[in-house]
Protein backbone atom coordinates (compact mmCIF):
# COMPACT_ATOMS: atom_id res chain seq x y z
CA UNK A 1 0.00 0.00 0.00
CA UNK A 2 1.88 3.21 -1.14
CA UNK A 3 -0.82 5.66 -0.42
CA UNK A 4 0.37 8.49 1.78
CA UNK A 5 -2.20 9.61 4.48
CA UNK A 6 -0.96 13.36 5.24
CA UNK A 7 -4.10 15.38 5.68
CA UNK A 8 -4.00 18.34 7.89
CA UNK A 9 -5.32 16.18 10.88
CA UNK A 10 -3.14 13.61 10.71
CA UNK A 11 -0.13 16.52 10.32
CA UNK A 12 -1.58 18.09 13.66
CA UNK A 13 -1.85 14.54 15.45
CA UNK A 14 2.06 14.05 14.72
CA UNK A 15 3.06 17.64 15.98
CA UNK A 16 1.06 16.86 19.06
CA UNK A 17 2.54 13.93 19.69
CA UNK A 18 5.80 14.87 19.07
CA UNK A 19 5.62 17.94 21.46
CA UNK A 20 4.25 15.80 24.19
CA UNK A 21 6.71 12.66 23.54
CA UNK A 22 9.34 14.96 24.99
CA UNK A 23 8.14 16.34 28.11
CA UNK A 24 6.87 13.04 29.14
CA UNK A 25 10.49 11.77 28.82
CA UNK A 26 11.96 14.24 31.09
CA UNK A 27 9.43 13.18 33.60
CA UNK A 28 10.85 9.54 33.18
CA UNK A 29 14.29 10.41 33.58
CA UNK A 30 13.54 12.69 36.38
CA UNK A 31 12.16 9.49 38.47
CA UNK A 32 14.76 6.96 37.69
CA UNK A 33 17.33 9.69 39.36
CA UNK A 34 14.92 9.75 42.23
CA UNK A 35 15.29 6.01 42.61
CA UNK A 36 18.83 6.66 41.80
CA UNK A 37 19.28 9.06 44.98
CA UNK A 38 17.45 6.16 47.24
CA UNK A 39 14.38 7.95 47.61
CA UNK A 40 11.91 5.14 48.71
CA UNK A 41 9.42 3.41 46.84
CA UNK A 42 6.54 4.60 48.06
CA UNK A 43 2.85 3.70 46.49
CA UNK A 44 2.84 7.08 45.54
CA UNK A 45 6.10 7.11 43.27
CA UNK A 46 4.65 3.87 41.76
CA UNK A 47 1.18 5.46 40.68
CA UNK A 48 3.14 8.25 39.33
CA UNK A 49 5.78 6.03 37.20
CA UNK A 50 2.08 3.98 35.83
CA UNK A 51 0.70 6.95 34.76
CA UNK A 52 3.80 7.78 32.81
CA UNK A 53 3.95 4.33 31.32
CA UNK A 54 0.63 4.39 30.33
CA UNK A 55 1.00 8.14 28.75
CA UNK A 56 4.16 7.35 26.75
CA UNK A 57 2.26 4.73 25.73
CA UNK A 58 -0.79 5.99 24.70
CA UNK A 59 0.98 8.65 22.86
CA UNK A 60 3.22 6.11 20.92
CA UNK A 61 -0.16 4.43 19.33
CA UNK A 62 -1.62 7.97 18.72
CA UNK A 63 1.15 9.33 16.88
CA UNK A 64 0.94 5.93 14.68
CA UNK A 65 -3.20 5.94 14.29
CA UNK A 66 -3.49 9.79 14.43
CA UNK A 67 -0.26 10.95 12.93
CA UNK A 68 0.59 11.30 9.18
CA UNK A 69 1.67 8.00 7.03
CA UNK A 70 3.20 7.18 4.33
CA UNK A 71 2.66 3.92 2.34
CA UNK A 72 6.34 3.49 1.41
CA UNK A 73 7.59 3.50 5.05
CA UNK A 74 7.88 0.60 7.31
CA UNK A 75 6.86 -0.16 11.00
CA UNK A 76 8.63 -3.25 12.45
CA UNK A 77 6.66 -5.75 13.63
CA UNK A 78 8.35 -5.59 17.08
CA UNK A 79 7.25 -2.35 17.24
CA UNK A 80 3.94 -2.53 16.65
CA UNK A 81 3.74 -5.52 19.35
CA UNK A 82 6.02 -3.29 21.81
CA UNK A 83 2.84 -0.73 21.16
CA UNK A 84 -0.07 -2.87 21.80
CA UNK A 85 1.34 -4.29 25.04
CA UNK A 86 2.19 -0.77 26.13
CA UNK A 87 -1.49 0.02 25.75
CA UNK A 88 -3.18 -3.34 26.44
CA UNK A 89 -1.01 -5.39 28.10
CA UNK A 90 -2.19 -5.14 31.86
CA UNK A 91 -5.92 -4.23 31.17
CA UNK A 92 -9.10 -6.47 30.65
CA UNK A 93 -8.53 -5.47 27.08
CA UNK A 94 -6.51 -8.04 25.37
CA UNK A 95 -4.60 -7.47 21.48
CA UNK A 96 -3.32 -10.27 19.46
CA UNK A 97 -1.55 -9.25 16.52
CA UNK A 98 -0.94 -12.16 13.76
CA UNK A 99 0.38 -10.90 10.90
CA UNK A 100 3.81 -11.95 10.73
CA UNK A 101 5.22 -9.30 8.18
CA UNK A 102 6.07 -5.58 9.05
CA UNK A 103 3.53 -3.58 7.92
CA UNK A 104 3.30 -0.03 6.20
CA UNK A 105 3.12 2.91 8.23
CA UNK A 106 -0.57 2.93 6.16
CA UNK A 107 -1.24 -0.07 7.10
CA UNK A 108 -0.35 0.21 10.50
CA UNK A 109 -2.38 3.69 11.03
CA UNK A 110 -5.57 1.96 9.86
CA UNK A 111 -5.22 -1.56 11.82
CA UNK A 112 -4.74 1.10 15.18
CA UNK A 113 -7.78 3.15 13.89
CA UNK A 114 -9.69 -0.14 13.79
CA UNK A 115 -8.60 -1.79 16.93
CA UNK A 116 -9.59 2.13 18.92
CA UNK A 117 -13.15 1.63 16.99
CA UNK A 118 -13.62 -2.42 17.41
CA UNK A 119 -12.54 -1.29 21.36
CA UNK A 120 -15.50 0.90 21.93
CA UNK A 121 -17.65 -1.92 21.43
CA UNK A 122 -16.34 -4.13 24.57
CA UNK A 123 -16.69 -1.83 27.63
CA UNK A 124 -16.03 -4.95 29.80
CA UNK A 125 -13.00 -6.16 27.95
CA UNK A 126 -12.30 -8.96 26.22
CA UNK A 127 -10.27 -9.48 23.05
CA UNK A 128 -9.30 -8.23 19.33
CA UNK A 129 -7.42 -10.60 17.31
CA UNK A 130 -5.98 -8.99 14.35
CA UNK A 131 -5.34 -10.96 11.10
CA UNK A 132 -3.67 -10.45 7.56
CA UNK A 133 -3.38 -11.84 4.32
CA UNK A 134 -2.36 -11.03 1.02
CA UNK A 135 -3.74 -7.54 1.62
CA UNK A 136 -6.68 -8.34 3.50
CA UNK A 137 -7.84 -7.31 6.83
CA UNK A 138 -9.46 -9.47 9.86
CA UNK A 139 -10.10 -7.81 13.05
CA UNK A 140 -12.56 -9.53 15.43
CA UNK A 141 -13.54 -8.62 18.99
CA UNK A 142 -14.88 -10.72 21.34
CA UNK A 143 -15.77 -10.03 25.30
CA UNK A 144 -18.77 -10.80 27.51
CA UNK A 145 -20.59 -8.49 26.31
CA UNK A 146 -21.30 -6.37 22.93
CA UNK A 147 -22.17 -3.16 22.60
CA UNK A 148 -22.37 -2.56 19.12
CA UNK A 149 -23.93 1.48 17.76
CA UNK A 150 -25.05 0.41 14.36
CA UNK A 151 -25.01 4.41 13.92
CA UNK A 152 -21.63 5.15 14.50
CA UNK A 153 -20.74 2.29 12.87
CA UNK A 154 -22.63 3.60 10.06
CA UNK A 155 -19.69 6.42 9.60
CA UNK A 156 -17.38 3.84 8.30
CA UNK A 157 -19.53 4.31 5.26
CA UNK A 158 -21.24 7.31 5.50
CA UNK A 159 -24.42 6.30 7.22
CA UNK A 160 -24.55 8.14 10.37
CA UNK A 161 -26.99 10.87 10.56
CA UNK A 162 -25.37 13.21 12.36
CA UNK A 163 -21.49 14.27 13.35
CA UNK A 164 -19.98 11.74 16.00
CA UNK A 165 -18.07 13.53 19.35
CA UNK A 166 -14.74 13.64 19.90
CA UNK A 167 -14.40 10.46 21.79
CA UNK A 168 -15.35 8.25 18.15
CA UNK A 169 -13.18 10.51 16.07
CA UNK A 170 -11.61 7.28 15.38
CA UNK A 171 -14.82 6.25 13.17
CA UNK A 172 -14.15 9.39 11.04
CA UNK A 173 -10.94 8.90 10.92
CA UNK A 174 -11.06 5.62 9.66
CA UNK A 175 -13.48 6.51 7.20
CA UNK A 176 -11.53 8.72 5.33
CA UNK A 177 -8.16 6.63 5.27
CA UNK A 178 -10.85 3.91 3.66
CA UNK A 179 -11.68 6.37 1.27
CA UNK A 180 -8.18 7.25 0.23
CA UNK A 181 -6.82 3.59 0.37
CA UNK A 182 -10.10 2.39 -2.25
CA UNK A 183 -10.93 0.18 0.87
CA UNK A 184 -14.18 -1.21 1.63
CA UNK A 185 -15.15 -2.21 5.48
CA UNK A 186 -17.78 -5.26 6.06
CA UNK A 187 -18.82 -5.16 9.20
CA UNK A 188 -20.27 -7.89 11.63
CA UNK A 189 -21.74 -8.24 14.87
CA UNK A 190 -23.39 -10.55 17.67
CA UNK A 191 -24.34 -11.03 21.32
CA UNK A 192 -20.86 -11.55 22.15
CA UNK A 193 -18.89 -10.62 18.82
CA UNK A 194 -17.62 -8.12 16.51
CA UNK A 195 -15.73 -8.21 13.16
CA UNK A 196 -14.67 -5.89 10.39
CA UNK A 197 -12.77 -6.34 7.24
CA UNK A 198 -11.11 -4.85 4.62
Amino acid sequence: MSIDLRDSASLLGSRICHDLISPLGAISNGLELLAMSGVTDTPEMKLIEEAVDGANARIKLFRVAFGASSGSQMLARSEMLKILDGCYGGGRLKVRWSPPSDPTRTEAKIALLAILCVETVLPQGGEIVINAERGNWQLQGFGPAVRFDAEVWGALTRQAGQALPSSQVQFTLLREAFERTGQVPQVGHSDSAVSLQY
